[in-house]
């Protein structure tokens, strides 16, 4: 079923997502991912049954709660600049992103129950380093470099395109920008320093401000990914258009970008902790709808957030 034209969360029922799907590949079960790249894998049986089990414990959460589900296809790292980098032609790479969606869709057919949707999205990662982009697009650059990609998956059932990981407004406008002009719904999700400031050192309310200016608001919502509560937190506290974001998709590591990135062991962090700090977010975040996790957190972390979440939200019978 497509939600492309409504998309459930945005009418009050709380949607879950995985965790970090590349550290927990990696480090939990020993996979090697050239750039960091999920979509290879499924290009075999073996890569197709990793990421199969890999999901299954968190639908089962958010079946066993009651949620929706955001389901991200392999396709972050799927655009033309990590595509080159790995190998891929334009019309190899464009057979990939397709092939993502068609196995979330086959997963969605095999998982979706009644009262408990699972909504597709079509992650664009940045055309840089997620961290430090060595490049500096202008929206217009961006707008045409993401513009492939979205061509792409406009044909696919994708229900929306996340941009996720993103560190400079320039880049959120052309992926809006990019997906409107293709009739795509969008979200955004800015990654935040330890300070509460994007990579770019632009606050985050400046950000989400910008990018609504500079696309008459065409995005459905905005999350934070890829940052620990506690480096954001505080910044809520502040004025902001903080109606606008709906969802969070943390790290388990209160590490800087900087220090995970030069980290040879997984810091997983402590689930139970991290679950509470969502719990602080939500009475910040009224409108928040979205929970996942990012770097570092598996399942245990977000049935950990599902629990505490739905135990505080949940109206005694």
């Amino acid at each position: 079923m497509s939600y492309r034209d409504a998309l459930p969360q945005l009418e009050g029922q709380i949607f879950l997502c995985d965790g970090g799907t590349e550290t927990t590949l990696v480090f939990h079960h020993g996979i090697d991912l050239p750039c960091f790249a999920t979509f290879p894998l499924l290009e075999t049986d073996e890569g197709r049954e990793a990421m199969r089990q890999y999901f299954a414990p968190y639908f089962e959460t958010a079946r066993a709660h009651g949620a929706g589900f955001v389901l991200e296809a392999n396709t972050w790292r799927a655009n033309p600049a990590w595509g080159a980098q790995l190998g891929y032609s334009l019309d190899d790479l464009a057979e990939a992103n397709r092939r993502c969606v068609a196995y979330a869709e086959e997963a969605r057919v095999r998982e979706e129950v009644p009262g408990c949707p699972i909504v597709i999205s079509a992650p664009f990662g940045p055309e840089g380093d997620a961290y430090d982009p060595a490049d500096h697009l202008s929206a217009e650059q961006a707008q045409e470099f993401h513009a492939w990609q979205a061509g792409v998956i406009a044909e696919t059932t994708a229900d929306l395109i996340t941009g996720l990981t993103i560190t400079y407004a320039e880049e959120a406008i052309g992926i809006v920008r990019a997906a409107t002009a293709v009739g795509m719904p969008v979200v955004i999700a800015f990654t935040v320093e330890t300070d509460g400031r994007l990579p770019s050192g632009q606050a985050l309310a400046d950000a989400i401000e910008e990018v609504d200016r500079e696309t008459d608001g065409a995005a459905a919502y905005f999350m934070i990914n890829c940052a620990h509560p506690t480096h954001f937190l505080s910044v809520l506290d502040g004025p902001g258009p903080w109606h606008r974001i709906r969802g969070i998709r943390a790290n388990a590591s209160t590490m800087s970008h900087a220090e995970l990135d030069n980290a040879e062991e997984l810091d997983d962090g402590d689930p139970a902790d991290l679950a509470r700090c969502y719990v602080e977010l939500g009475a910040r975040l009224p409108d928040l709808a979205v929970l996942g996790g990012c770097c570092g957190t598996d399942h245990r972390h977000i049935a950990s957030i599902a629990d505490a979440w739905f135990g505080a939200t949940r109206t005694p019978a």
